[in-house]
């Protein structure tokens, strides 16, 4: 097969879709591999560690596009990307369509084989192609919230840590998963007085097990989340609806409850977002302000440290991509039905049923579009 890697267009966004050492062992196992020159520049692998394992350099992500028969990249498709994928081609990438109706409409039109990495499962009901950049994106909310809360930016000037005799800054983390563990234990790392919010209690007596020295636990009713938010310095919201579109946990009319100040860290804005005034925002201007409340609601955060995320990305889609290369799509989903659980579009149907749901369109079953 040939498999196809063009540079990544969005905004700051400098992760690459393939590491040298995933185009190596594609190439080992006898596919070709395509590169768009400078596409791992900015994860630090510059155009000669790709040639060096036999990978070919193009000009352009036109010649990807138009050659590759399997398009592997790490961000949604932009508009222009879109216009050149077609049928009878694998896109396998990030999508996150249930709030996106124009991408769903772009790749049901070009009837591309579209799979997500967000929404691909394994045997203990997680999400091993998210998880990684879950973690990282975890782990960059409290940083980020930390410089959202410096006085020159806007907030509130509290220190994460506090100081001998000044009580440190209060996080709330909505939402006790993959992120919302990462975020907490490095809030808590960073000195904060931490509090995670969650629905389930097995996941909270796990937590509470686990890190019960570290932060602290809270069940995530309406209640206890409009008390908690009255006193929070930063609030992280980490909460995750697999392929669907995110809850809004934090109303609009519920800021002015708030500290003057305080930071909103939205880490679910590419499904977008569990605040009611949250809005998808960029590296380049990452912070905004509604009724005295500091927004920050960059949708690629692990892109700000593009190669700690490029290489755990690829470790984590390597196996994936390479059974779909080895087998093709269909007998790749067919053997494997977390793969399966990665298909969204194909032939110009949707196959993912909370993207339909949250888009109001007609979906088929994963299943029947193997036969078609």
């Amino acid at each position: 097969m040939l498999i196809g890697c063009p540079k990544e267009i969005k905004n700051q966004e400098y992760r690459v879709g393939m590491t040298p050492s995933a185009a190596q062992e594609a190439i080992a196992r006898g596919h070709s591999v395509i590169i768009e020159t400078n596409a791992g520049a900015g994860a630090g692998f510059p155009d000669d560690s790709y040639t060096a394992i036999g990978a070919e350099i193009v000009d352009t992500a036109a010649e990807i596009f138009a050659r590759a028969e399997m398009v592997v990249k790490v961000k949604e498709p932009q508009p222009a990307e879109r216009k050149q994928l077609h049928e009878d081609q694998i896109l396998f990438t990030y999508l996150h369509l249930a709030p996106d109706p124009a991408q769903t409409k772009d790749l049901l039109d070009s009837g591309v084989t579209a799979i997500a990495y967000e929404t691909v499962t394994d045997r203990a009901g997680g999400l091993p192609l998210l998880a990684p950049m879950s973690e990282v994106a975890g782990r960059l909310a409290p940083q980020v919230g930390s410089w959202t809360l410096q006085k020159a930016n806007g907030g509130r000037g509290v220190l994460m840590g506090g100081v001998p005799g000044v009580l440190p800054a209060k996080v709330v983390v909505i939402g006790g998963g993959v992120v919302g563990t990462h975020a907490a234990r490095i809030a808590a790392g960073m000195g904060a007085d931490v509090t995670v919010l969650d629905m389930s209690m097995p996941r909270m007596r796990y937590l509470d097990d686990v890190y019960g020295g570290v932060f602290k636990t809270n069940y995530a009713s309406r209640g206890n989340t409009a008390d908690l938010i009255q006193t929070a310095d930063m609030i992280i919201g980490a909460v995750l609806i697999p392929g669907a579109a995110a809850p809004k946990l934090i109303s609009r009319e519920q800021l002015g409850s708030m500290k003057p100040g305080a930071a909103l860290v939205d880490v679910a804005i590419d499904q977008g977002g569990c605040f009611e005034t949250s809005h998808a925002t960029t590296h380049d201007d990452p912070i905004y302000e509604v009724d005295g409340i500091m927004h920050y609601c960059v949708a690629n955060m692990p892109g700000a440290v593009a190669r700690t995320s490029t290489i755990a990305l690829g470790n984590a889609t390597m196996p994936f991509m390479l059974a779909l290369a080895d087998k093709g799509w269909r007998q790749a989903c067919e053997d494997d039905a977390h793969l399966l659980n990665g298909l969204n579009t194909h032939a110009g149907k949707l196959t993912y049923y909370a993207v339909g749901k949250a888009l109001g369109l007609d979906v088929i079953s994963p299943a029947l579009a193997l036969k078609m």
